[in-house]
């Protein structure tokens, strides 16, 4: 699927763990990444040192390696720090290498069967990450405008198409239109 397929897929956070505890260590680190800054694959792949200020706690996605053609400055949560620090020492130009090497990929043979060993029922790529970043910044509350700006999205169609909501944030709001309502506002119960 492309960026552009309609059909999407968010994972929860069972679901990321489960993934992330079958990659090898060297993907396991970039999904951690992603799922930290919501950056795509492009941009954790080619990510570089110069790119990470640790004091400012801000990596940068270059214009020239953004979607939307303008830089991006992504804060880094402790999730993120984590991963970098993890990662120093082990090239030193590229955040993320593979025996010393670049990646030119993140779905490989070795992304497959980890999704084959974690038996998910539905496809899965790995720009999905960007849509679990997104979706669980939702689900927490993140102002839509808010998550416009982090995401790099020119404008608020955008994060409704990759912030997708779990029923579970919304099941406190069903008994709005319940017809059991009281004068006082609370659902009888039956």
């Amino acid at each position: 699927r492309d960026e552009g397929d309609p059909t999407v897929r968010f994972l929860t956070r069972d679901e990321a763990d489960r993934l992330i505890a079958q990659q090898p260590l060297h993907l396991a680190e970039m999904a951690r990444f992603a799922v930290a800054t919501g950056l795509r694959a492009g941009n954790v792949l080619g990510m570089k040192w110069a790119q990470i200020d640790f004091a400012l706690r801000l990596a940068w996605a270059n214009p020239g390696d953004a979607k939307a053609g303008k830089a991006i400055g992504v804060p880094l949560n402790g999730d993120a720090l984590a991963v970098l620090k993890r990662q120093r020492g082990k090239h030193s130009e590229f955040v993320f290498t593979f025996r010393g090497s670049p990646l030119k990929r993140c779905s490989t043979k070795a992304w497959y069967r980890a999704l084959e060993r974690v038996g998910f029922d539905e496809p899965l790529r790995w720009h999905d990450w960007r849509h679990t970043w997104a979706s669980w910044h939702a689900q927490t509350g993140t102002p839509s405008s808010v998550l416009q700006t982090l995401g790099g999205w020119s404008g608020p169609e955008m994060v409704n198409r990759y912030a997708h909501l779990s029923t579970e944030p919304l099941a406190q709001y069903v008994a709005n239109s319940s017809m059991n309502r009281t004068k006082s506002g609370t659902v009888e119960s039956e």
